[in-house]
């Protein structure tokens, strides 16, 4: 059930501010947006660059700030109530594809096409605290393990998932995931189990099992790159979204397709999902739209 839908251009991410009713889209075109998705208008909108795209934009709430990873390999931090950049970083050499803000630590993780991940801590001037070294190829996502704040997940057009301990900086295991690159990755638990999820060019998502780092489920029937992946903590669905336009809707323990969602918007490169609602946010390339999954 669409409940919003805000057309822009091709939007590359979205984030979810916590408490407010807010949606963070980054720009293919270099800009950022906040829109209100209550009152259905734009809250904000500000240009990063000139000319590159922006890939990933993601709101620090405990410092009301949006951190932001674009092409020209900067990471910019803004303050989102004056929109003043507080921080420009000469972070990579290549184009940043994502960016993580850890929970409760001062840290921001950030991808890039230079094939590293580097961590950042704010509380210290934003120095580069560690850099992860091991992908053969651009590395597209990273994601902190919500189960075990030390170490996270990365995917990368190499194939592989890595996964990494932040204090001592050392990779913990790789998995030889798909035969094609991997787009995204996420942790999810269902029971008490832990897992893994995955989303690649080979048109598949697949589900790991974090412990026996074993692959439990591959989902089928995707017919371009999985772009995206969420799995609701509080409810039983993962999504996949693709550049086939459409959002897969899975169940969370027997892995049968429960819907597919076409909105029109073309190819479908972002989620997010809002806390304690049924709600999901899709960035597309024609605009962002709020779903009510049910």
């Amino acid at each position: 059930m669409k409940e919003f839908v805000q057309t822009s251009e091709r939007v590359k991410s979205v984030d979810l501010h916590p408490t407010k009713p807010w949606i963070l889209a980054a720009l293919h075109s270099g800009n950022v947006c906040v829109w209100d998705y209550q009152l259905q208008k734009i809250e904000k909108s500000f240009k990063v660059t000139e000319s590159v795209p922006v890939r990933s934009a993601k709101f620090i709430e405990r410092e009301n700030w949006i951190v932001v990873g674009a092409d020209d390999g900067l990471i910019r931090i803004y303050n989102y109530d004056t929109l003043e950049m507080i921080k420009q970083i000469e972070a990579h050499t290549d184009f940043i594809r994502n960016l993580a803000v850890h929970p409760t630590l001062p840290y921001v993780l950030s991808a890039s096409d230079d094939k590293l991940i580097k961590l950042w801590d704010w509380e210290k001037g934003w120095i580069c605290s560690k850099v992860f070294e091991g992908h053969e190829h651009y590395v597209m996502q990273v994601a902190f393990n919500p189960n075990d704040l030390s170490t996270f997940a990365s995917a990368s057009l190499d194939g592989t998932l890595k996964i990494w301990n932040v204090d001592s900086g050392s990779l913990d295991f790789t998995l030889e995931a798909h035969p094609k690159g991997i787009n995204c990755v996420q942790y999810f638990t269902c029971g008490d189990k832990p897992f893994l999820i995955s989303g690649s060019d080979d048109h598949t998502a697949k589900i790991w099992d974090y412990e026996t780092k074993g692959c439990v489920q591959t989902l089928e029937g995707h017919t371009h790159n999985v772009t995206a992946i969420s799995a609701h903590p509080e409810l039983p669905i993962i999504s996949t979204c693709s550049e086939d336009g459409t959002v897969r809707v899975w169940d969370k323990t027997s892995y049968r397709l429960e819907n597919t969602l076409e909105h029109g918007l073309e190819r479908v490169w972002s989620v997010a999902y809002m806390k304690d609602s049924s709600k999901f946010v899709f960035g597309c390339d024609k605009g962002t739209i709020v779903v009510k999954i049910n």
